[in-house]
């Protein structure tokens, strides 16, 4: 059973470095997941990877089906769940091509489901929603390997599918928030609640509305492309890093503590 799950599209699933085993796509109380899940291995890493919009891209990011996608992953085994993403940024200095390991998020997501417990209350703690283990990990691995990052970052997560109004872009950066995209969240809570650790690498491709520029999907496409082999890099370096549980990182104590593990 594969301790690691990733979450990516079709770049980041890449034949030449994925070692293919066995493919399912498992039954969940939350329907089927996004995708076929293909369990292989990368360096030598069992991990299972997930099309996180499916591998012909239909699911926009408010449809993708976040609560079986997580929810099977956590019935295959998988203890950390990876992220590969696109945003686009809030900040001079977080340029296009960069990495960024986000360690918090803001929500403005509208009408998405957050939660697996709709019949009691269930408070998880989350003030540091992203796994500092799997972030350390994967920015030691960066250092080492030349490739630029920034190790921390808000991520501001909005509904989609449309990109954000200058207004908008530029409330953002007043509010604090660093790279915006679509997709962290619910994931990212998701995977607090099933006591999974949960780490976001995500490329920069675009700044935003905030600058003169005007953001299309051309752009995102083109510049994830021309990064997605510092992204394959990393995780090939990172991965055989992980041959543990991350020892303190809260990740499962705090769904523990608020009884969110109750029914495993």
């Amino acid at each position: 059973m594969p301790k690691i799950g990733i979450i990516g599209g079709t770049g980041i699933y890449n034949p030449d470095t994925f070692e293919t085993e066995s493919t399912v796509c498992p039954d969940t109380p939350y329907g089927k997941p996004s995708d076929d899940i293909m369990i292989g291995r990368i360096n030598g890493v069992e991990v299972a990877f997930l099309f996180r919009h499916g591998r012909d891209h239909r699911f926009p990011p408010s449809g993708v089906p976040y609560m079986a996608n997580m929810h099977a992953l956590r019935e295959l085994g998988c203890e950390y769940v990876i992220s590969a993403c696109a945003v686009g940024s809030l900040r001079e200095e977080m340029a296009p091509g960069d990495l960024v390991i986000a360690d918090q998020f803001m929500d403005f997501t509208k009408g998405r489901d957050y939660t697996y417990f709709d019949d009691r209350a269930v408070h998880i703690a989350i003030p540091d929603p992203f796994c500092p283990f799997l972030n350390d990990v994967f920015a030691e691995t960066a250092e080492e390997m030349g490739i630029r990052y920034h190790n921390g970052g808000t991520y501001v997560c909005i509904e989609g599918p449309r990109f954000s109004t200058r207004a908008e872009s530029r409330m953002f950066r007043i509010l604090g928030g660093d790279i915006i995209g679509m997709t962290a969240v619910p994931e990212c809570q998701l995977a607090r609640e099933l006591g999974m650790c949960y780490c976001s690498l995500a490329t920069v491709t675009d700044y935003d509305a905030w600058k003169d520029e005007t953001v299309d999907i051309d752009m995102v496409v083109r510049t994830m492309a021309e990064c997605l082999g510092k992204v394959l890099a990393l995780l090939e370096g990172g991965l055989p890093r992980m041959d543990s549980r991350a020892s303190g990182c809260g990740c499962s104590e705090a769904a523990r503590a608020a009884g969110a593990l109750g029914r495993e």
